[in-house]
C-alpha cells in the first residue's frame, strides 16, 4: 500500500491550476477522409436518460436531443449509444471509523461490482481514505489484483486501536484524525484519471462527511470537470451520526453523476447494481462549440430532450483550454 499523503501535501502547496491544467477536452477520432480536427475544439458529453419512473430509456435518437452551452443552442455533430466503450474507473472506499460496522459488507459487494462491470478493455483503481489517501492498485484489469485490494482497506483506529475500541466517528471520546473525502477526489481524478481518455468515472462509498482535507470541495469538483470524469456516491452512514448528503449531492450534480444511499447490505448491492446499470446505458453527444474562445473558463451546458418528461444525466459543464 503506497501512501499518497506526501503528494497531498506538494499537490496543496503548489498552484490548483498548474495541476489541473491539463486541458479537459477528450480526444476527438478522426473524420472520415483521414481528416482530423484540432482535439480541444470537440466536447464530448456522456449522458444517461430516465424517466419520471426512474427507468434508463435507451432508444433515443440525435433528433431527440438539444444541447446548449452558456444558454446558446449548439449544433450536434456526433451520436452514438454507448454500451461498449471502455471505462476507466477509480473506486475509493472510505475508511474512516463512522464506516467500521458496514466495511465488510462494502468490500463484499465493491468487489462483486468490479467482477460483473469490468469488461475486455475497462481499467480500475482501488484507493482508499481516512486521515489519509491510500491507493491500494493502481489501473489494472485484473480482477484478482482488484479484489485483494479492496479486501486490505482498513478502518483508520487512532493509536493502533482495534475495531471493538473504537468509538466511532468524530465526537466520540476518542478523535478520528480526519476523513479526506475532497483530497482522494482531487488526488484521483487530478493525478490517475488525467492521463486517461473515454469514459471515466469516480465511484465513492463513504457518509460524505470530510474532516481535515487540504482541498475545498470546489477543487475537487475542478479536479473532477477538469478530467471529464463523473463522481458517483453510495451514501453509507452510520444512522447515529448521518450523512453529509448536501455534499454528495453537490460532488455528483456538478459532474453528471449520481447519488444513492445504502442503509443495509441488500440496499449497497442495489445501490452497486444501478451504477453498474448507469455506466453501460450512455449515449455520447459531441459538438463543436460556437464560442471559440481560448480563454479557459468554465462553460455551463445543459442538455435535454424533446420529451419533457425525461430527465438526462450529464455534466454541468467543462473548461476550455487556454490559449
Amino acid at each position: 500500500m503506497r501512501s499518497m499523503h506526501k503528494l497531498l501535501m506538494q499537490c496543496a502547496t503548489a498552484t490548483v491550476a498548474v495541476i489541473l491544467a491539463v486541458p479537459g477536452m477528450p480526444q476527438e477520432p478522426a473524420a472520415q477522409g483521414g481528416t482530423i480536427k484540432t482535439q480541444v475544439n470537440l466536447v464530448n458529453l456522456f449522458a444517461t436518460v430516465r424517466d419520471k419512473n426512474k427507468r434508463i430509456i435507451a432508444d433515443l435518437k440525435q433528433d431527440n436531443f438539444k444541447i446548449q452551452e452558456d444558454n446558446q443552442e449548439q449544433k450536434i455533430a456526433f451520436f452514438s449509444k454507448e454500451v461498449a466503450l471502455p471505462i476507466t474507473l477509480a473506486l475509493l472506499l472510505d475508511t474512516s471509523g463512522s464506516e467500521q460496522f458496514m466495511l465488510g459488507a462494502i468490500q463484499d459487494a465493491g468487489s462483486s461490482f468490479l467482477h460483473r462491470i469490468l469488461r475486455k478493455g475497462d481499467e480500475a483503481l482501488v484507493m482508499s481514505f481516512d486521515s489519509d489517501v491510500d491507493l491500494l492498485s493502481d489501473f489494472t484489469d485484473d480482477r484478482a489484483q482488484l479484489d485483494r485490494a479492496v479486501r486490505k482497506a482498513r478502518i483508520n483506529i487512532p493509536g493502533g486501536g482495534s475495531l471493538a475500541g473504537n468509538p466511532g466517528p468524530i465526537g466520540g471520546s476518542q478523535q478520528l484524525t480526519g476523513t479526506a473525502l475532497y483530497d482522494a477526489i482531487y488526488l484521483a481524478c487530478g493525478e490517475k484519471l488525467s492521463a486517461e481518455a473515454g469514459r471515466k468515472a469516480v465511484l465513492i462509498v463513504t457518509d460524505a462527511q470530510d474532516e481535515g482535507s487540504k482541498v475545498r470541495i470546489e477543487e475537487a469538483i475542478e479536479a473532477a470537470q477538469r478530467t471529464d470524469t463523473v463522481i458517483h456516491i453510495i451514501l453509507v452512514a452510520d444512522p447515529r451520526f448521518g450523512a453529509n448528503g448536501g455534499a454528495a449531492r453537490k460532488l455528483a450534480e456538478e459532474t453528471g453523476g449520481r447519488v444513492l444511499s445504502a442503509n443495509s447490505e441488500k440496499k449497497l448491492n442495489q445501490a452497486f447494481d444501478e451504477i453498474s446499470e448507469e455506466l453501460r446505458s450512455q449515449y455520447t453527444l459531441g459538438y463543436y462549440p460556437t464560442n471559440s474562445a481560448p480563454d479557459g473558463k468554465f462553460r455551463k451546458v445543459k442538455v435535454e430532450t424533446t420529451e419533457h418528461d425525461l430527465k438526462v444525466l450529464t455534466r454541468k459543464g467543462y473548461y476550455a483550454p487556454k490559449g
